[in-house]
């Protein structure tokens, strides 16, 4: 990955190359995937983006030979990468060490229940059978649900563009017949009597910035993901794909370069010309590709421009994700001890649709709280040093444009009250810490442009979803598209990887530029 001071150089080695030149704002998941997918198809392709190491919120920063994987930890759908690399003629398996994980994760309750979810369908069926043994039928019932809102929500919907709005209205019927109006969470009561397994099958739209008490009952199609495709994990973190997918690039003979931000995608006539960094420098674009968060895109990089659709107005009138507390930590001498905790751990707090209210709505920081704890060194020991552990500890709370929290005041506050439930779960771990890496929501927006330091963009609601959500070829700006978390399909890696296969189906052959 080349820094800022490289762009002339790069650009004068490209000067006698004739292919259509795109330039993609960002190098996360979202625009390495674009990014890859245009070299295929003939582009000369540059990568911009404002960090140090390529992945975006998928990147990662070291402590002390600590590895802190800021970003996504598993990948739940690998036939996408594969996808992706077969576009390129390669091989993802080969640049890629991806392990299948069992069990995927473990949930824990105040009452001291737990649940693992597992490939192992015979161990999901007899702890169901233990916590609830008449929710066994439910159970088969959820599932079938999963697998319809699968094939339509992921396979029909998700990996097509849905920017134009009579075919669109062509799904409609579907959409109600499954009962998208519906809540994931009013769906999982309808199949589950048991307030911790409607728990259990209804979180999952929190991995992608969803409130379940709201966001639709399509998203039960997760529950078939996990049981088709299993649950897996990138030797190395997620980072090791964002590297191998750079490689993939400038194998191509693209440049992803780093240490750069870009301030506003220059127009002429409507159309889309290129960028220009903060400094000033102009860098001339047949394409732009954007993968910075949506709303600092028509915001921020547009401001210049008059949008008719995607107006100021628009942005601040739409339902964000929620902020995330992230705290990474590396312990000392740890490795071999709570055996009980294994790579993801859920552990709930005492409420879980009060404390949803709180994060989504109400916009209160709660005393009490929900974590995901994720000790990628239980399974890959380069995320620690010999006989050591990494560990990070989310916690869902509100974004910046619904609470007023002060996170300079709060973090280290915050951070006491999670370490509190972390000496529940795993004793005596604040006697062994060592550095520590802490994000916040304020964190979120400065490092990643995210407005209100949302940790997942727009919120999936159905009314910010397929033809409702940003589309991938913008109305605004001819030849300018957008991939990443806040487009078609939405966030999660599976989800941002998707936007740029989408995308790629409305962009121009490269000969058709020339």
């Amino acid at each position: 990955m080349l820094i800022e001071a490289d762009i002339t150089a790069q650009a004068a080695a490209a000067a006698g190359d004739t292919r259509p030149h795109a330039v993609v704002i960002g190098a996360g998941f979202g625009g390495l995937s674009a990014a890859m997918r245009l070299g295929a198809r003939g582009y000369r392709v540059t990568v911009l983006d404002r960090l140090d190491a390529p992945g975006g919120r998928g990147s990662a920063v070291v402590r002390d030979g600590h590895r802190f994987d800021l970003g996504p930890t598993i990948v739940t759908v690998p036939q996408v990468l594969e996808d992706l690399w077969c576009a390129t003629g390669r091989d993802f398996h080969k640049d890629v060490d991806l392990r299948p994980i069992d069990p995927f994760y473990e949930i824990r309750w105040p009452d001291g229940a737990r649940f693992e979810m597992g490939p192992d369908e015979n161990r999901v069926r007899q702890q169901i059978a233990q916590m609830a043994p008449g929710d066994l039928a439910g159970y088969d019932r959820f599932l079938n649900d999963a697998r319809v809102r699968y094939e339509f929500g992921f396979e029909g919907l998700g990996r097509r563009p849905l920017h134009e709005f009579l075919k669109f209205c062509l799904t409609l019927p579907r959409f109600g017949i499954l009962r998208a109006d519906r809540s994931i969470l009013t769906h999982a009561r309808r199949r589950f009597r048991d307030p911790r397994l409607q728990m259990a099958f209804s979180f999952h739209p929190l991995f992608i910035g969803g409130d379940p008490t709201r966001v639709t009952s399509i998203y039960a199609l997760v529950s078939h993901l996990e049981k088709e495709f299993g649950v897996h994990y990138a030797m190395g973190g997620t980072v090791a794909i964002a590297r191998a997918m750079v490689r993939v690039i400038e194998a191509q003979g693209g440049a992803v370069i780093g240490m750069t931000t870009v301030d506003e995608i220059t127009t002429k006539a409507g159309r889309a010309t290129g960028v220009r960094l903060e400094g000033g420098l102009d860098i001339a674009a047949d394409i732009v590709v954007s993968n910075a968060d949506v709303g600092h895109t028509y915001g921020r990089l547009l401001r210049r421009h008059v949008r008719r659709r995607w107006t100021d107005g628009w942005l601040n009138s739409r339902r964000w994700s929620m902020g995330l507390f992230v705290w990474y930590f590396g312990t000392k001498g740890t490795r071999g001890m709570w055996g009980d905790v294994g790579q993801h751990t859920i552990v709930n707090g005492p409420r879980y649709e009060g404390l949803l209210r709180d994060i989504f709505r109400r916009g209160h920081l709660a005393d009490d709280m929900s974590l995901y704890i994720h000790r990628p060194s239980a399974i890959d020991p380069s995320a620690a040093p010999e006989g050591d552990d990494t560990f990070y500890a989310l916690s869902p709370v509100p974004h910046r444009g619904l609470s007023d929290t002060d996170w300079t005041t709060e973090t280290a506050r915050y951070r006491t009250k999670v370490l509190a439930e972390l000496e529940k779960v795993m004793p005596g771990i604040g006697a062994r810490l060592g550095p520590e890496y802490i994000l916040n929501p304020e964190g979120f927006e400065t490092r990643y442009l995210s407005p209100h330091g949302a940790g997942f963009s727009l919120e999936p609601r159905i009314l910010q979803s397929a033809w409702f959500r940003p589309h991938n070829i913008s109305e605004e700006v001819d030849r300018l598209f957008i991939v990443g978390a806040g487009t078609h399909p939405g966030a999660g890696l599976p989800g941002v990887i998707t936007s740029a296969e989408v995308t790629d189906k409305t962009i121009p052959a490269a000969g058709d530029l020339r």
